[in-house]
């Protein structure tokens, strides 16, 4: 049964423009917090811990009036939620063509209200179905109203109104996942608005959309013509100053940031800050989203100093706002302990993670199994496995497995990364028979969940490997490095980067075990050619694997082989060399 829209007659204001939405309460900066990585400066640790996977979300925008861009919707809609909202009757309706919304548009200007109310409506419907699961439904309603726009711009309608629908439905397929028809619904958007003047209604709301749109997709130029476009009739309209100008600026930053133009996008970023302080004050929370991103982008560009200044602006605003003991402050200190770390203050970072999470607990912000706050644990037991307190950081492991174990069961495949992470803690301890163990335990979990030829298994495997070698089971790690070998290359492809790392381990427990010099020579030309195609010429991994090259070419005495590499070699060693210096 497909869902049919309702049309109400509501009563909007006519000078959209007036208002504005700022949709600033860090959704996004909040799922951030999870994906940091802890960057110790001044120490450099071997150990890696993998990181428990949070539910992808777009960032949360400034939001224009009338209708809300499809990241608000995402950041509310979960599984959980489609059964618990409260139930719309699916209605039949798409053989009458005056059930969508094309045919029930005012589309003169008197009536713009009510058209304004009709698109509004439209994404409402698509929201609560998919709340309520009816995902088809939603597929059902967006696709009549695509069919019926369709139409009439065959037809020769091409004007502002066809845009506004069509952006609607675009933005509604992002909210279902349906990502394949949002690019050609693009591309018709830009057909229908390319001729339009700059003063056209919703105009500029559809850019906005567009640009994030785009960007989402991947496609970050298209995404910074349009928010340029909306940047220029914004300026024009309202003044450089205006506090309309954000959400273009921020989509600005984005593209930029995911482009490699930092400088520019940290230039705007100012702008955006300036531009709120004057219009919300120092102290507003609007602040947070771009202290956030600019923080984060300077300790990408080794400014780990004026990052801190950010984040403590974060913490500031919502220690006033909220209160110490919220857990929003708590969240705005890992931040903070993230450009702790970037600048080497490793116990100041520390500290700062340890409240934070007893600050969270005690106010109940989170679940204690939630995603994000699994992996606050997870940088701060990295963190301490950096400095050499191994024992507390083993000890945050153990507590997010038995925090899994208990909500999930003994063999929920969730369980293996803390598998890993805590095997990955006593091989560091030097306890390899307890990280066998461990590493046992998790590769039976997953062959159990994925099946014995599932490349996810290779994983632990090769974790195994390593552990098998240390223990001194040469012959044993072998085998098991050959299983994950064979199985990622059947996966994957013989020349694929998976496959590299899987050599690269084979080859570690061959020399040991006294294989063949050509053998092991031809082994790592592979891993080299791989590596080199993956990973860049001058890569570090690559200038690795060359050094064990030249070693076999002159251990065989293929000198001429040799001596190209070896200058190879030597130049990139100064690079390298040069950057740490640095």
């Amino acid at each position: 049964m497909a869902a049919s829209i309702l049309i109400p007659s509501p009563s909007f204001n006519t000078s959209r423009t007036s208002q504005v939405s700022l949709n600033l309460h860090s959704q996004h900066w909040h799922q951030s917090i999870s994906r940091f990585s802890v960057p110790l400066k001044t120490q450099k640790s071997s150990l890696k811990l993998y990181m428990i996977p949070a539910n992808p979300i777009v960032a949360s925008q400034f939001l224009l009036k009338p209708f809300a861009a499809v990241d608000s919707l995402e950041a509310h809609v979960s599984p959980d939620q489609n059964r618990a909202a409260s139930g719309v009757s699916s209605q039949t309706g798409f053989d009458s063509r005056s059930k969508t919304l094309l045919d029930r548009a005012s589309i003169s200007l008197d009536g713009m209200n009510d058209f304004e109310g009709q698109l509004q409506e439209l994404f409402s419907e698509v929201k609560t179905l998919i709340m309520t699961g009816n995902k088809n439904d939603a597929v059902d309603l967006l696709q009549a109203n695509y069919e019926a726009v369709k139409e009439q711009i065959n037809a020769g309608a091409k004007g502002i109104e066809e845009a506004a629908i069509l952006d609607v439905i675009a933005l509604g397929y992002m909210a279902v996942g349906e990502l394949k028809f949002v690019h050609p619904l693009l591309n018709l958007i830009n057909e229908v608005i390319k001729d339009q003047k700059d003063d056209e209604p919703f105009l500029d709301l559809i850019l906005l959309h567009m640009g994030s749109m785009y960007s989402t997709l991947g496609e970050f130029e298209k995404s910074m013509l349009v928010n340029q476009r909306v940047t220029d009739i914004l300026e024009n309209r309202h003044g450089k100053n205006s506090v309309f100008l954000v959400s273009p600026l921020l989509g600005m930053t984005k593209v930029l940031s995911s482009t490699g133009r930092t400088t520019k996008a940290v230039d705007i970023y100012h702008r955006v800050i300036k531009i709120l302080e004057l219009s919300r004050g120092a102290e507003t929370e609007d602040l947070v989203v771009p202290l956030f991103g600019l923080g984060n982008l300077l300790i990408k560009e080794g400014r780990a100093t004026d990052a801190e200044n950010a984040f403590i602006r974060i913490l500031n605003i919502y220690t006033k706002l909220y209160g110490e003991d919220d857990g929003r402050v708590a969240l705005a200190m890992c931040s903070l302990a993230h450009a702790k770390c970037a600048k080497g203050n490793a116990n100041e970072a520390i500290d700062l993670y340890k409240k934070a999470l007893q600050i969270i607990k005690d106010s109940s912000y989170m679940p204690l199994d939630d995603s994000m706050m699994e992996n606050m644990r997870i940088d701060l037991a990295e963190l301490l496995h950096a400095v050499g307190r191994g024992r507390e950081g083993r000890e945050l492991l153990e507590e997010c497995l038995l925090i899994t174990e208990k909500l999930k069961g003994k063999d929920h495949p969730s369980l293996v990364a803390h598998y890993l992470n805590l095997a990955t803690s006593y091989s560091q301890s030097k306890d390899f028979v307890m990280a066998e163990r461990l590493l046992r335990t998790s590769l039976e979990i997953t062959k159990k969940a994925e099946g014995p030829d599932n490349p996810s298994i290779t994983f632990p495997m090769l974790h195994l490997a390593v552990t098998l070698y240390h223990l001194e089971r040469d012959e044993e790690a072998e085998q098991v490095a050959l299983e994950a070998l064979h199985i990622r290359e059947k996966a994957f492809g013989k020349d694929s980067l998976p496959v590299g790392e899987a050599l690269d381990c084979l080859v570690s427990i061959q020399t040991r075990l006294g294989k063949g010099e050509v053998e092991l020579l031809e082994q790592l030309k592979r891993i080299l050619r791989i590596q080199e195609k993956e990973l860049g010429y001058e890569n570090e991994e690559v200038m690795i694997t060359l050094k064990k090259v030249v070693f076999y070419l002159d251990k065989l005495g293929k000198k001429d082989e040799k001596f190209p590499l070896e200058k190879r070699l030597s130049r990139l060693w100064m690079k390298y060399k040069q950057v740490v210096q640095y």
